[in-house]
C-alpha cells in the first residue's frame, strides 16, 4: 500500500471531522457520548490553519489525519485518528513517525498526548509511556480515564 502524507488544508475539515467520529463510533462508545464529544470530534478549518495537521492518503483518498500543536519544548498530538477499515495498515505509524520527525524539527524535546483507553496500546507500540491518567467520567461511568502519554524525543 503506498501512503502519501501531507498537510492538511482547511477545506479539508468536514472529511477529517467524518473521519475522527466514525474511528471514535469503531469502539462502540454509546451514540449519547458520541454526541457529547462532537466539539471535542470536530477538526475546524482554523484549527488546521493555526497548527499542524497531516493527512494520510491511501489513492489520493484522506484515510487519517494527525495534529500536532507546539508550545515550545513540548509537542503535542491533539488527534489522531483513521478511517476504522484502514486501522492496523500501518498507516497510524506512519502518520505518527511523520508527526514525532516533524516536532524533532521543530525543536521539540517531549512529544505529549491524551489517547483513548482503546488506542493506549498503539501509542506504546510507538515508544510513549504512560505518565498519568485524566478522569474522563461520562454518564456514571466516573472510572473511566485517559492514559496521558509522553515520550522523550
Amino acid at each position: 500500500m503506498n501512503i502519501e502524507i501531507r498537510r492538511a488544508h482547511p477545506n479539508d475539515a468536514e472529511v477529517l471531522t467524518a473521519i475522527a467520529h466514525a474511528a471514535k463510533r469503531h469502539w462502540d462508545y454509546p451514540e449519547d457520548w458520541i454526541e457529547q464529544w462532537k466539539l471535542d470530534l470536530t477538526i475546524a478549518p482554523e484549527f488546521i490553519s493555526e497548527h499542524e495537521v497531516f493527512v494520510a492518503l491511501v489513492d489520493q483518498k484522506i484515510v487519517g489525519c494527525c495534529a500536532l500543536v507546539l508550545n515550545n519544548s513540548l509537542a503535542e498530538i491533539e488527534h489522531m485518528w483513521m478511517q476504522p477499515e484502514h486501522m492496523g495498515t500501518g498507516i497510524g505509524r506512519a502518520l505518527f513517525e511523520h508527526a514525532k520527525r516533524r516536532a524533532e524539527e521543530r525543536g521539540a524535546e517531549v512529544l505529549e498526548l491524551s489517547a483513548d483507553p482503546n488506542a493506549e496500546g498503539f501509542y506504546a507500540r510507538m515508544g510513549a509511556e504512560r505518565i498519568a491518567e485524566i478522569a474522563a467520567g461520562m454518564n456514571g461511568r466516573e472510572d473511566r480515564v485517559l492514559p496521558r502519554m509522553r515520550m522523550k524525543l
